[in-house]
């Protein structure tokens, strides 16, 4: 077990000396089936098995993976029941045997990307941030050392996990190459959003394009990963940075953070990317896809100034069609990549990534547009799907 180090947390009560070792029941909002409204119930939570760790979660919030996996949208969706929710923020509350560097006490982000640092991912010097065991699996619905739940109902019965995370609870067991320690300064209601939207949409700006000063920048799909996106372009110095979207209520957020142009396809007499080419002398040196539409990834791919212009993928794709691209189109220069988490390595990278948040570097606030408590977490849900809110943060 985890030592509890010079900053007890026991004092104010957020986690207690009696639970270690213990079972857990707790409240937690229970996926039971696609489409049904979750069920905020007790549960029961397991201890940490070796090279795990159990957290109790402060805040949660939600995202587009998380409605789409709720929504069943695909096999690798359908294991229910289910504890969804991969955006969060908490405390360790206990770690398994073999953990190293988690002390119970510390504040911690889940990611859903794990980093061991053993495997040859984790060990290459490539830029990657993929791991052989705790890399994004929507496959993955148990535990990785055992095959088995840590979560059960009242009665006995397992619920299966989700992204590696399950943050739709009180207390959530993880795998410890999945649980990121940050600074005790850092304000951790704004730090649940490095989890995943913030830290993919601004990481693909700061990581997977690298973009320069004073390059022209577009983004499609202005939620919050693509605000995030618009933020990451914005402290990078970039000239001019355009967003698409079909709401046009989304440019107000969007020019709050740092656009500086606004387009409606609805509104266009010809195809996006003509009017791109127009606006911008040929095409856009970056380009920003997330939204998820396979249309919308033509139409971004061919926004890029041909010789140079890189298209990057961070939209979710659940759609079983190919990528709409001919291999000719290819040799004009143009290039087309993915980034999953932002290319940030979570465990090495995202505590400096929290600092810089913390410092007022990035803007966090901007995302949080809702607060409400756990029990409202179907309500927080809704107006996600209704595209009212780009985060709504959950106090548990």
């Amino acid at each position: 077990m985890g030592s509890l180090g010079s900053n007890n947390n026991y004092e104010d009560g957020i986690i207690s000396s009696d639970t270690v070792g213990k079972v857990i029941t707790c409240k937690a909002a229970v996926a039971y089936g696609a489409g049904q409204p979750l069920v905020v119930e007790e549960i029961r939570v397991d201890p940490p098995h070796k090279m795990e760790v159990r957290i109790r979660v402060l805040f949660t919030s939600i995202c587009h993976t998380d409605l789409s996996a709720w929504k069943g949208e695909s096999e690798a969706q359908r294991a229910f029941p289910r504890i969804l929710g991969h955006e969060a923020s908490g405390v360790v509350e206990s770690v398994g045997e073999g953990v190293s560097g988690l002390e119970i006490g510390d504040h911690v982000i889940p990611i859903f990307n794990g980093e061991c640092e053993k495997c040859v991912y984790c060990k290459s010097k490539k830029t990657t941030n993929l791991c052989e065991k705790f890399r994004v699996n929507p496959m993955k619905s148990t535990m990785a050392s055992d095959g088995k739940c840590r979560f059960s109902t009242k009665d006995g019965k397992s619920i299966f996990h989700f992204l590696n995370t399950s943050t739709f609870s009180e207390y959530t067991v993880l795998d410890s190459a999945c649980v990121v320690k940050i600074d005790r300064m850092a304000p951790l209601d704004k730090m649940t959003l490095l989890s995943c939207g913030v830290s993919t949409g601004l990481g693909a700006v700061w990581n997977t394009a690298d973009v320069e000063e004073g390059s022209t920048v577009v983004v499609f799909g202005l939620g919050a990963v693509g605000l995030a996106v618009v933020e990451g372009a914005r402290t990078r110095g970039a000239s001019r940075i355009i967003g698409v979207d079909i709401n046009s209520e989304k440019q107000i957020k969007g020019k709050a953070i740092g656009l500086t142009d606004f387009i409606n396809p609805k509104e266009l007499d010809k195809p996006v990317h003509e009017k791109l080419r127009e606006m911008t002398d040929g095409g856009v040196d970056y380009c920003f896809e997330c939204a998820g539409n396979l249309e919308v990834l033509r139409e971004a791919f061919l926004s890029t100034h041909d010789g140079w212009g890189l298209t990057v993928l961070l939209g979710v794709h659940p759609s079983p069609r190919l990528l709409p691209l001919h291999p000719m189109e290819m040799f004009d220069g143009r290039r087309l990549v993915g980034s999953v988490f932002g290319d940030f390595k979570g465990k090495s990278q995202l505590p400096h990534f929290a600092n810089q948040c913390t410092k007022g570097e990035v803007k966090l606030e901007e995302f949080i547009t809702h607060e409400m408590p756990f029990s409202k977490i179907n309500d927080a849900m809704q107006l996600l799907l209704d595209g009212k809110s780009l985060r709504c943060l959950l106090h548990l």
